[in-house]
């Protein structure tokens, strides 16, 4: 049913607020026991074959390895710890081996000349598209000054659609709101002739983003065609916002369109790293995601645009019954949006090769991991939402693949816990010992000889790397796109940095996003707070208050290994985890411009920082100087 627009959300009571005059629009709040009935009587094509060629073989792939494994626990008959075994093993190989054949596809996608932009041909009809910043206690210089940039940027375009610009805050700290205003006035008296620039602070931050999206859409919804939805840290060129809305206009069937954002002001170590992963491999893996999920793709909740009228109509969230009876918010609402819309018959596209899309990240492990924490509960949720009806099967396949990221963690740690268990020979199998200590139990299981241990961990270690390892084939073995790195040698040599620090982390993740599952299903709630992406070193306290699971770990290990009872397999992961703390200081470590090239992890965007970054940055410097000095005028 149509909700009400009286609703205590919708009052006039806001705070500091300069609004156009309302445009309202009927939002229906979905069910996910009902299907509604289709935008459209027939669906897109959705490119069977390429589903085919990425599904397929991974899943061949694990039936091949789970039956070899199988012959060979199978010799003295299978007990319930072997079975548990192959199950967990087969489970976590089946999504590595996934994420081999999405690069595979992309890669003969990209051979094959493929498109998976293709743009509908026709004369663009000019559209009114919002631009919606929800923020939530940021910075209030880089949010503004992020803002300019992109306006300035768009008028420099000759573009055929007419663009509104919406701060949308809920902000609770009143001495950040302060500033949020006064940015929001310089920007209101700077922004270049033909846009319109708005801000609204909320008197209550029902349903956090959702609901100050949500609330957007029913107060002034009306007036636009599409919505680009961005996050506070958010960039994206005028060239990107008009190919975005470009695109809208002009297939009628879209319901939302996502870019592929590229990551921006790394300045740490582990900044870098995950910059430099995101632009050598990362779009491999989303080419192949785009060719593969057509009209059935992702969104990631920023950088895309989205129709107005079908998200109001088809992807409006309820709240969620939780175990203890009380209304949940639906935490990653961005991929049940998704399903919801494509459910609804409206298309869903990935345009991976929109350039000029960029975010931040969190600048050190500490707080990617506390970041992360948030989004494992809410895509644990998506388990239950699996059954709503009417979704697309893809749909449904996302929900699920959300999930298991994080269910993958305690499976490996699982392994881990097995493999250490077996110890290198027969005379060190524990689970061995203490079944000969119980004639109950069977003689269990066979023991793993270490060049059986090597080729196991050598097959798992390459299918985990080899999306990095074919992307930076790709880049090295291409001069045009090697020359954006700095030359085929400083890429290969950033590259081996990046593998090593990237194998380094792994573990401490594992152990840390196996704890958040665990948060996840004996706790209720999580912390929302807005996410750090200022470089800042965390005290040696703080580090070891929050590794010391790992380093325990990793001394139990090493003690394991020191006496004779762990494979060397295992000193890897070992290194790792006592090596937790030390490791999770070097993440927040300034880079060093005066470091030798190898181990500043150099990409094309901090070789050469885009022209639009670049306006942001200074845009951020002058806001921050008229902010301090306003602040310094009224004490």
């Amino acid at each position: 049913m149509a909700l009400p627009l009286d609703k205590d959300l919708m009052q006039d009571q806001d705070l500091n607020t300069s609004m156009p005059p309302r445009a309202p629009m009927d939002a229906l709040e979905q069910t996910f026991g009902t299907a509604p009935l289709p935008a459209f009587a027939d669906r897109p094509a959705t490119g069977p074959a390429w589903r085919a060629a990425t599904f397929w073989p991974a899943l061949i792939g694990t039936a091949l390895l789970v039956a070899g494994l199988y012959g060979w626990l199978a010799n003295g008959g299978m007990s319930g710890m072997e079975w548990a075994l192959l199950s967990m093993i087969g489970a976590t190989f089946v999504w590595v081996s996934l994420s081999v054949s999405t690069v595979g596809v992309a890669i003969a996608g990209l051979l094959a000349r493929a498109n998976a932009d293709v743009r509908p041909v026709g004369e663009i009809i000019g559209i009114d598209v919002a631009l919606l910043v929800p923020i939530y206690n940021e910075v209030p210089q880089n949010v503004f000054g992020n803002a300019v940039a992109m306006l300035d940027d768009l008028a420099t375009r000759h573009r055929p659609h007419r663009y509104s610009l919406f701060i949308l805050s809920d902000t609770r700290d009143d001495a950040i709101a302060a500033r949020e205003w006064q940015a929001f006035e310089d920007l209101r008296r700077t922004a270049p002739d033909g846009f319109a620039v708005y801000y609204r602070r909320r008197t209550t931050n029902t349903d956090k983003k959702i609901g100050n999206i949500a609330d957007w859409v029913r107060g002034w919804g009306a007036a636009y065609e599409g919505m680009v939805v961005l996050d506070a840290d958010s960039l994206m060129s005028g060239r990107a916002i008009d190919r975005l809305s470009s695109e809208l206009s002009s297939d009628p069937r879209a319901g939302l369109i996502q870019t592929f954002p590229m990551l921006i002001g790394a300045q740490t170590v582990f900044a870098r790293l995950q910059q430099f992963s995101n632009v050598a491999y990362g779009w491999l893996l989303a080419e192949g995601l785009a060719t593969w999920a057509r009209s059935e793709g992702n969104y990631y909740g920023h950088n895309a645009i989205i129709r107005t009228q079908a998200f109001a109509t088809s992807a409006m969230l309820p709240h969620l019954r939780g175990r203890s009876g009380n209304d949940q918010l639906i935490l990653s609402h961005d991929f049940v949006e998704a399903g919801l819309l494509r459910r609804a018959g409206w298309g869903v596209r990935f345009l991976p090769r929109v350039t000029g899309s960029f975010e931040e990240t969190p600048a050190t492990l500490i707080d990617y991991v506390i970041r992360d924490r948030r989004w494992c509960r809410g895509n644990l949720q998506h388990l239950r939402l699996l059954g709503t009806k009417g979704l697309h099967p893809v749909s449904r396949f996302h929900l699920f693949h959300g999930a298991v990221a994080y269910l993958l963690s305690p499976a490996w740690f699982f392994l881990l816990v097995i493999w250490a268990l077996l110890g290198k020979d027969a005379e060190t199998n524990v689970v061995r010992y203490f079944n000969e200590a119980n004639p109950l139990f069977p003689d269990w299981p066979p023991a793993m000889s270490h060049i059986d241990s090597a080729v196991f961990l050598i097959i798992m270690y390459a299918m985990l790397l080899t999306p990095k390892i074919a992307g930076a084939g790709i880049i090295a073995a291409t001069p045009r796109a090697a020359r954006v790195f700095g030359g085929a040698g400083p890429f290969l040599r950033n590259f081996l940095v990046e593998l090593a620090l990237s194998i380094a982390y792994a573990p401490i993740m594992m152990i840390q996003q196996t704890k958040a599952v665990l948060r996840a299903l004996t706790s209720s709630s999580e912390a929302w707070a807005p996410q750090s992406r200022t470089a800042r070193q965390h005290s040696w306290a703080t580090l070891i208050k929050f590794h010391w699971i790992e380093m325990v770990l990793g001394v139990v290990l090493l003690s394991g290994l020191l006496a004779g009872l762990i494979s060397l397999w295992l000193l890897p992961i070992m290194a790792s985890l006592v090596l937790a703390v030390p490791l999770s200081a070097l993440s927040g470590m300034q880079v060093s411009q005066r470091a030798g090239s190898t181990f500043r992890l150099d990409s094309p965007y901090t070789l050469r920082e885009p022209a639009i970054v670049q306006r942001a940055l200074q845009e951020r410097a002058r806001l921050e100087l008229a902010l301090n000095a306003a602040d310094v005028a009224t004490k």
